[in-house]
């Protein structure tokens, strides 16, 4: 086997482990309070299976080119969806898998125009501003997730997190993977810290972004960020640029934007789900006027339906 096609077969498995590993996140964030997942064994679970997936990752970069490989991890959304129906029967609409789609193209079609140039160097003072700027992104976007209302946009909100988190880690091992050849030096030290903090922050993150808000729209957020953050560092920083000029960067932006609409497509399906559940809560409860229903209607209602005969009614 060639190491191209190598290459390829090892980013499928590793998207197929992420994907395993997300939907038993998705699992336990509906079946377990609160924090109280990390003495879930089946969490662990999707810890080593994401673990598998990394390390499956990096050996394909290893044996295939990053514009290759990278596009190939998009699948992983593209994966999730028929395994959950499969796995645990969580069957997904057919605006999700528009959005999944879509996200995927157009996650696909950016990386596609990325050149794998060499990187430029970046000192510690840049470096040490890198990580203030990831972290105090971070920190905005878990703070406004505790104040929105909605449980869909509040995961939406806490997976952007983690894609930054996942996509800002694959920025600094990149940063010491290019200054490996001179050994490991004592200056290596805080961007390493900051790769294990960052890593364990998304999976932390990722776990929280499925509370109430199914698989599909945080994985799909996450898919996304992750590589677009890690691009964008890149370009602006490590000296990258796309393919074919002006031109792909037209196209560049095009893949963004599709991109985009597919996750707005994922969240505006899974809220539109929340809100079919929550009438049909409402209509099951006893006492409880329905969506658009006054108390005093409902009342009425309930005191007419006594008071017809059984066998008019």
């Amino acid at each position: 086997m060639s190491a191209l096609a190598l290459s390829v077969l090892l980013s499928l498995v590793s998207a197929v482990a992420y994907a395993a590993a997300a939907i038993v996140q998705e699992r336990v964030a509906a079946a377990t309070p609160d924090s109280t997942y990390l003495r879930q064994g089946a969490w662990w679970v999707s810890v080593a299976l994401n673990g598998l997936g990394a390390l499956l990752h990096v050996v394909a970069l290893a044996c295939g080119p990053l514009t290759l490989v990278q596009p190939l991890g998009a699948l992983t959304i593209v994966f999730a969806l028929p395994m959950a129906a499969v796995l645990v029967r969580r069957k997904a609409g057919a605006a999700a898998w528009r959005g999944a789609v879509m996200a995927t193209a157009g996650l696909a079609g950016l990386l596609a125009l990325t050149t794998d140039a060499d990187a430029d160097s970046v000192g510690g003072g840049q470096r040490l501003l890198l990580a203030a700027a990831t972290f105090g992104g971070m920190a905005v976007l878990f703070l406004v997730s505790r104040v929105v209302h909605g449980p869909v946009v509040r995961s939406v909100l806490l997976a952007a997190s983690a894609g930054v988190s996942f996509g800002m880690a694959s920025v600094f091992t990149k940063l010491v993977a290019e200054d490996w050849d001179a050994g490991l030096q004592l200056s290596e030290v805080p961007s390493l810290l900051a790769i294990a903090v960052l890593a364990a922050a998304g999976l932390l993150l990722s776990q929280a972004s499925y509370r109430g808000a199914g698989l599909a729209a945080p994985l799909a957020t996450v898919t996304v960020v992750n590589p677009v953050v890690a691009a964008t560092v890149g370009l602006t920083m490590f000296g990258e640029e796309f393919r074919y000029g002006t031109a792909g960067l037209v196209f560049a932006l095009a893949s963004g934007v599709v991109a985009a609409g597919g996750l707005i497509l994922l969240t505006t399906e899974r809220l539109g789900a929340a809100s079919r559940r929550s009438r049909t809560e409402h209509k099951t409860l006893p006492g409880i006027p329905a969506p658009g229903q006054s108390a005093e209607t409902k009342k009425s209602a309930e005191a007419d339906q006594r008071l017809t005969p059984p066998a008019l009614r």
